[in-house]
């Protein structure tokens, strides 16, 4: 009888301690259960890992063919515009971390921090702790209810932590502070609604690694994020193969499209249409001598093709 106490106090013990951990993120099962179209690698808590290759390639796509990519499957909310960057020819790209923020409230923001500090070992305001969880090609994306003045999330200190952390840029629906400083970290952007020289205040984290909205969109976890001066585009994760590989299909079809056409060997309406064999085979052909553009094969193409509807 004591041997069977004893298991139940250490399986409680061990919930208990597991659950603590996970702070304000939601359970890695319901993660897995939000993300279950992703079929590939994952992060330790759940999050979908989207391949370093497949992020460096979608640095590469126009956000429009993209979003054309996206729209035809039925994903019709995935953009959201008007931003204030850092940079205007600075784009990011990269797996979303998200972050939801809510106006504070004290008995919450209490019993959060004193849980976070006393439990996890955590350290400082809430608005820090997202940052302790991101890693290289991440993108910090948090929702601070648009909030502007009060609402700046980061300054040059926590954008230098950010940055070194991840090599990569943020997404906020709020603002940021420091600007000046914020321009010296080379390579670094942020996305933004506004900023301005306040200090953060009444504002409490609610949420990490969960779902947020992001204006019209909904994000998760691990959603392929690709940050131009349009705007930014949220794919999910399940999506991104099919997405980047499409939009680099766009990009050597309109390539191999203007030769032919300014050539007079092909018109813009054999171009803008399904193709024949013959122009597919003078495609590859042609890609050939393009190994910049890269590689693909004839059942890609055919494949590619056969969804057409740009």
């Amino acid at each position: 009888m004591k041997v069977r106490i004893s298991l139940l106090v250490l399986c409680i013990s061990v919930f208990s301690v597991e659950h603590s951990l996970l702070g304000q993120t939601i359970p890695k099962d319901e993660l897995v259960f939000l993300t279950s179209e992703w079929k590939g690698e994952r992060f330790p808590d759940g999050r979908p890992k989207i391949s370093d290759d497949l992020v460096e390639r979608a640095k590469h796509i126009g956000i429009d063919d993209a979003w054309t990519v996206l729209k035809n499957e039925g994903y019709t909310n995935q953009f959201e515009g008007n931003w204030k960057l850092i940079h205007d020819d600075v784009p990011v790209t990269g797996r979303a971390v998200t972050a939801m923020f809510m106006p504070s409230r004290p008995d919450i923001e209490k019993t959060i921090k004193e849980r976070g500090i006393a439990k996890q070992g955590r350290k400082g305001n809430t608005n820090t702790w997202p940052i302790e969880v991101l890693t290289k090609g991440d993108v910090y994306v948090a929702d601070a209810f648009g909030k502007i003045g009060g609402g700046t999330l980061m300054g040059a200190t926590l954008g230098n932590a950010i940055f070194s952390k991840t090599g990569n840029g943020v997404v906020f629906n709020g603002a940021a502070r420091d600007l000046q400083e914020l321009q010296n970290i080379k390579g670094f952007n942020a996305f933004v609604r506004d900023f301005h020289p306040s200090f953060l205040e009444e504002m409490v984290l609610m949420g990490l690694n969960a779902p947020i909205r992001i204006g019209s969109v909904m994000v998760l976890p691990g959603d392929l994020v690709i940050a131009q001066r349009e705007g930014v585009l949220f794919v999910p994760a399940h999506l991104a193969e099919q997405v980047v590989s499409t939009a680099e299909f766009v990009t050597r079809k309109d390539q191999f499209g203007f030769e032919m056409v300014k050539s007079g060997r092909y018109t813009t309406g054999q171009i803008d249409s399904q193709w024949t064999d013959e122009i597919k085979t003078n495609f590859l052909a042609w890609l050939g001598k393009h190994p910049e553009l890269g590689t693909m094969t004839k059942p890609e193409l055919d494949k590619v093709m056969s969804k057409r509807t740009w």
